[in-house]
């Protein structure tokens, strides 16, 4: 059985780029089939409502919505609209969806709430598309290298399983923190997974820091040095993440989680092994 994934990416966040390449990395898995639609960098209901119906017509056997702040209009039309369906549907999001978990266990949906997923400083001043995308490349190298993105990665395989052997879905109800990255990444030592549980935790402090900036500041004088801040910071948070792979690398205790021919998870440590 082909497992048919449809995937609503509506803004952005730092997993949004990579959601569906965390699903098939090779692009050869042949138990899977991935549409996405989307409403660009706009999120506002108007674009939300216009594109959501539309996954309907590729008949997915669940959907995924993306976006930031699943509580924001858009978001929130979305998911009113995914949980009036008949589709089983799984809502990503910030920090800032973590207050809307109950809401969304009562609309029947799963969530997935990457808390250092971190706002951009999204002031004039700052933020030119060069910052832009120098920021979410920063991100994601925090968000991979953490271990972050391969929970978002099991919970998905797991949902494809389950669609797979025709049994009903078990939606994902998680909150994505330090502790839970870093045990998904498989450190095995310990100063690699200190580096890894501070870069997610500094990366979920730029998002403090960025909504201050950009919403709770109004002079110009001070708003621009504290979203200047928030992006040294996600640059400190990379490096942090980047140490300690090096870590896990110079012993040869990396682990990868490929998949396999067949479409299934395998594993492998040392770098000359084989997945298995």
């Amino acid at each position: 059985m082909v497992v048919k994934i449809g995937i609503i990416k509506s803004g952005n966040i730092g997993t949004s780029p990579v959601l569906d390449l965390l699903l098939d990395e090779r692009a050869d898995r042949p138990n899977i089939d991935v549409r996405i639609v989307g409403s660009g960098a706009k999120m506002n209901p108007e674009q939300v409502e216009e594109v959501t119906p539309k996954i309907n017509d590729f008949d997915p056997d669940f959907v995924i919505f993306i976006s930031p702040n699943p509580g924001a209009p858009g978001p929130a039309k979305a998911r009113e609209l995914l949980s009036a369906g008949n589709i089983p549907a799984v809502i990503i999001g910030d920090a800032p969806g973590a207050g809307k978990k109950d809401e969304m266990e009562e609309q029947g949906l799963g969530y997935i709430i990457v808390k250092g997923d971190p706002m951009i400083g999204a002031r004039r001043e700052l933020l030119d598309p060069t910052e832009m995308a120098s920021f979410n490349a920063d991100v994601i190298k925090v968000l991979a290298l953490t271990g972050a993105y391969r929970v978002v990665q099991n919970a998905i395989d797991a949902l494809i399983e389950t669609a797979e052997a025709g049994k009903e879905l078990e939606l994902p109800k998680i909150i994505l923190t330090a502790e839970k990255a870093v045990e998904a990444a498989g450190f095995k030592n310990p100063y690699a997974k200190a580096k890894a549980y501070a870069a997610y935790e500094a990366a979920g402090q730029v998002a403090a820091i960025d909504t201050k900036g950009c919403f709770m500041v109004q002079d110009a004088n001070q708003y621009i040095p504290i979203v200047a801040a928030a992006h040294e910071l996600i640059g400190v948070a990379a490096k942090l993440a980047t140490e300690a792979r090096e870590i896990e690398k110079s012993n040869d205790t990396v682990l990868r989680t490929p998949h396999g021919g067949d479409g299934q998870v395998v594993t492998k440590v040392a770098l000359m092994d084989k997945p298995k």
